[in-house]
């Protein structure tokens, strides 16, 4: 008598996918990794241990280039605040303000709504439903596009806001001035955002570090000419700051175009990115609202610092701190992109106990980064002004908040990363009702009473909940959630299709 799955072979044999280009095929690493967790046989010991080479393998060659492009992507926004900050510490001031106190907001807004895609992308690749990539892409980018029209108008009347909130008119207007040359920025981020969560969902990630290392050349050598020997200032600055993110997307859209990696994930313009429209509004707000939530909590520490006695010193003094712990962030903002793409492509490929070890090997990895990147800082803590603006004064203030700085560094080595999870497995709604009450409700009151002390408290408290909430996550049970998700928004997709 045949066997069960003789008998369903044939079956089997219609539904599964047409075999892809080698550069796609990924599943047989990721089917090694839940073979031998799920190997009773091994003895424990030999199972970890083989697991864990198999996915610091996965994690590292996934990991390693991510980090390069967010490293480089904020070392590009960091020379624009060092050549102004060269000008004078009221150039450095106003670039720092509109940097972190506006520029920052577009681009929490702008990364947080891209994730929705993330989540998306990342499962749809792990199922093998290759050609729902390129329509999330598509769909994405028609979203942010139209969030950053409001946007551009927060920017055009920036000077008004930052003195409403009281800051000085000096700093305001010098200030406005940078983030008017941001705009052409806004709507780099709109096309940005999507093609990069669309390439880190397939593994894709060497071509844009490539893209991203040449523009950084490009954007010093544009931006000492436009500072120096033209002579434009704090314009000029910005200016070339937006068209070096315009570089690094037109480079991208080209890598696609042309690449065969993206040939089964890439099908050209689909009528469906225009269906469900406001579905994806919804899933993206929430993603918007989780990082926002965070990346605003900062930003509500730059703003404060403008409003002390000495609001030229506080600023500065506190944006070295912040371009520091903003740079260190970037590895684990890489890292946080690794999880998401890991756990997406693991649990729609339905592989639980894969996706489950994959949290606990990147957590560690990203911790262990963290306490190193801490213990430098703190090694440098008398001389690392010095890198961005000049003065004893400055040197002091931010010796003195080093410390601070250094467990913000360890809590960034854990906290992005869960929420890299939460995106991988499509909790962005839960995870931004933590960010309510533990920034807002508990960080920012706290703050109010003991300056940044306060503040770490609601981020640690934040990390606790995420870490607890990982820990008693039923893997098997968000399987089935992401079958459902994508079984969901491709019948969507389908059914416009059908009405066209």
């Amino acid at each position: 008598m045949e066997s069960l799955d003789e008998l369903h072979k044939p079956i089997l044999r219609s539904i599964e996918p047409e075999p892809l280009p080698l550069p796609l095929q990924v599943g047989g690493v990721s089917t090694e990794l839940e073979k031998v967790l799920s190997d009773t046989e091994l003895p424990l010991l030999n199972r970890v241990r083989t697991a864990t080479w198999i996915e610091l393998k996965l994690l590292f060659r996934l990991a390693a280039p991510t980090v390069l492009v967010y490293l480089i992507n904020n070392s590009m926004s960091m020379s624009t605040r060092i050549f102004a900050g060269q000008l004078g510490n009221l150039e450095f001031a106003a670039a720092s303000l509109g940097n972190q106190g506006i520029q920052l907001f577009a681009y929490g807004l702008m990364l947080g709504m891209g994730s929705a895609v993330e989540t998306l992308c990342g499962q749809a690749y792990g199922a093998h439903r290759y050609e729902m990539l390129g329509v999330y892409l598509q769909r994405s980018t028609i979203v942010l596009t139209l969030t950053a029209l409001p946007m551009t108008i927060v920017y055009i009347f920036s000077k008004q806001i930052l003195l409403a909130l009281g800051e000085s008119t000096a700093v305001a207007s010098a200030a406005a001035l940078f983030v008017y040359g941001l705009i052409p920025q806004i709507f780099a981020y709109a096309v940005n955002f999507p093609i990069q969560k669309f390439l880190q969902s397939q593994s894709i990630v060497i071509p844009s570090a490539c893209i991203s290392a040449a523009t950084l050349v490009v954007h010093l050598a544009l931006s000492y000419v436009a500072v120096y020997k033209i002579g434009m200032g704090l314009i000029g600055a910005s200016l070339v700051l937006s068209l070096s993110w315009w570089i690094i997307v037109v480079g991208q859209l080209v890598y696609i175009l042309l690449s065969d990696r993206c040939k089964a994930t890439w099908t050209g313009f689909r009528w469906e990115a225009f269906s469900g429209i406001w579905e994806f509004v919804k899933l993206s707000s929430g993603s918007a609202v989780m990082l926002c939530l965070e990346t605003w909590y900062m930003q509500i520490l730059v703003l404060i610092s403008g409003l002390l006695e000495n609001p030229e010193l506080s600023l500065d003094a506190l944006s070295v701190c912040s371009a520091v712990n903003g740079l260190m962030f970037m590895v684990s903002v890489g890292f946080n992109a690794a999880a998401s793409v890991r756990v997406g492509n693991e649990l729609g490929g339905g592989n639980p106990k894969s996706a489950a070890f994959s949290v606990c090997v990147v957590n560690l990895v990203s911790f262990s980064i963290a306490v190193v990147e801490a213990i430098v800082v703190l090694s440098l803590r008398n001389v690392i002004s010095y890198a961005f603006t000049g003065g004893e004064t400055v040197a002091r203030a931010v010796s003195e908040l080093c410390p601070l700085l250094a467990v913000t560094l360890v809590l960034n080595g854990v906290q992005p990363v869960l929420s890299g999870v939460a995106v991988g497995c499509g909790w962005q709604a839960f995870v931004a009702y933590v960010n309510v009450g533990c920034y807002y409700g508990v960080g920012i009151p706290l703050g109010c009473l003991l300056g940044f002390n306060g503040m770490i408290g609601g981020t640690m408290m934040q990390t606790l909940i995420l870490l607890w909430s990982t820990y008693r996550t039923d893997w098997n049970k968000e399987v089935e959630k992401s079958r459902k998700r994508l079984d969901k928004w491709e019948g969507n997709a389908q059914e416009a299709l059908v009405k066209e």
